[in-house]
């Protein structure tokens, strides 16, 4: 079990790398003006979500499935861990929606300005202290 909790902190580590970074490419993509430096963005972008964040996620989901299995009973019943999988999944709305962003960006629709995505770029901040803190603390 210690093996499977290590590669899904592994996993979760890299996903999260991914969650910050693309906002943060977002950022720098929107405040782009010339061509060479957009067309750079996209690739960037898409490697990143595709290469990094997408197989990130699975994992993450993966090994914590696999966790949550060693003890279904107990966790179905863990108020902390109803918590736990509710901001996982707004985690996983927030991974989907940059996907969205990404498509906007890629046929050159994007509606937000840089400040937009600044703002976007502190969610997964947030959402990592307080998955980190239910999951470690169990406060219910």
């Amino acid at each position: 079990m210690s093996w499977i909790k290590a590669f899904h902190i592994i996993a979760m580590v890299a996903w999260f790398a991914g969650l910050f970074y693309l906002p943060r490419l977002f950022v720098y993509h929107a405040d782009a003006k010339d061509q060479i430096s957009i067309e750079r963005f996209k690739i960037m972008e898409h490697r990143l979500y595709y290469y990094i964040m997408l197989p990130s996620a699975i994992l993450t989901l993966l090994f914590g499935f696999i966790l949550f299995s060693f003890s279904a009973h107990y966790y179905a019943q863990a108020t902390w861990m109803h918590l736990k999988l509710g901001l996982v999944a707004v985690l996983i709305l927030f991974h989907l929606y940059c996907g969205k962003c990404l498509a906007d960006f890629k046929f050159d629709k994007n509606q937000h300005t840089s400040l937009f995505y600044r703002w976007l770029n502190e969610l997964p901040t947030l959402l990592l202290i307080a998955i980190v803190i239910v999951a470690e603390v169990q406060p219910f």
